[in-house]
């Protein structure tokens, strides 16, 4: 979620997703409404010797959702290709951290 100030001062919080996230990863789903962390450490926990701490994120913005790369060596990897910047999310999306393969389920309204 972000703030912003408008001209009387007063700050209005601008509106998250409409819809929650689902990722998939072999026999384990869940379901998210708010931003997350993926890695060994993260909300959604993987175990991937490959895998940061805090490998990636998945967020929130202006009602879609986006997928980053938190610095990692091994790098994030979205439909098979290393991201370097935020890249939005569709559902059926493939993201990869190491040998882990995470799907998008058509839980996003989109």
């Amino acid at each position: 979620m972000s703030a912003v100030t408008g001209q009387t001062g007063i700050t209005v919080a601008e509106a998250g997703p409409t819809q929650s996230l689902s990722i998939e990863a072999g026999n384990l789903q869940h379901t998210y409404h708010a931003d997350f962390t993926i890695g060994r450490r993260g909300n959604f926990a993987i175990t991937d010797e490959y895998a940061s701490s805090h490998h990636a994120r998945i967020r929130a913005g202006r009602g879609l959702w986006y997928v980053e790369d938190l610095g990692s060596t091994n790098g994030t990897f979205l439909n098979g290709r290393r991201i370097h910047a935020p890249q939005l999310l569709n559902k059926g999306d493939k993201i990869r951290i190491g040998h882990t393969v995470m799907t998008v389920t058509p839980e996003l309204g989109r």
